[in-house]
């Protein structure tokens, strides 16, 4: 029965009467039964998930069990702190996200490189000519050489930013976008290595 038809017409009588509600109550019992049925289903459907886990995921550990990483010095006259950010970053990122061993020499695998650029650059400029946004840019030249597999050396420069008020710059906001951003280029430089996205 339509939901057009769900209306109590006043000229039913007796038996017409009770034969109506029956088919109302029936189409409304199904109807809780469906939503019960998707009320039970969903929150099931919503928790299913699938998880990928890339550690490593390029990496024959048969043949590679060693990384180098060499320090990343900062060659920009910005954020004496920032290489030392960087080289704990990378390095805690390699070693908690892959089976190899770091050493100091005769390594399978090496990596070194160094921050290139650190620039400030005004983005909206306001009627009044002063930026209102800011773009902090970082770049990161890396060379990375698998001793063990060919083909798989890379040479290249990373580079990432993040936008801010410019009314909110200070030393910590400064700080703690270059953490970020040094986060995102770790995570750059690990899926163009070894994760192989």
């Amino acid at each position: 029965m339509e939901w057009s038809k769900l209306y109590y017409p006043a000229t039913l009588t007796g038996e017409g009467r009770g034969h109506h509600l029956r088919q109302v109550l029936n189409i409304l019992r199904k109807s809780l039964l469906y939503i019960g049925m998707l009320i039970a289903i969903l929150p099931a459907g919503g928790g299913c998930t699938v998880s990928y886990k890339f550690e490593g995921g390029s990496i024959n550990y048969d043949l590679t069990k060693t990384i180098h990483i060499s320090d990343f010095p900062n060659r920009t006259s910005y954020s004496p702190t920032l290489s030392q950010v960087f080289n704990i970053a990378l390095r805690k990122r390699f070693i908690e996200q892959t089976r190899l061993k770091e050493v100091t020499n005769n390594a399978d695998i090496e990596l070194e490189g160094e921050i290139v650029g650190f620039n400030l650059q005004g983005m909206a400029v306001k009627e009044d000519a002063y930026s209102s946004t800011t773009r902090l840019t970082i770049n990161v030249r890396v060379n990375y050489v698998n001793n063990k597999e060919s083909g798989k050396n890379l040479d290249r420069t990373f580079s990432a930013f993040k936008e801010f008020e410019s009314s909110t710059f200070s030393d910590s906001v400064q700080d703690q976008l270059a953490k970020e951003i040094v986060d995102e280029i770790v995570d750059m430089i690990y899926n163009e290595t070894v994760a192989n996205w």
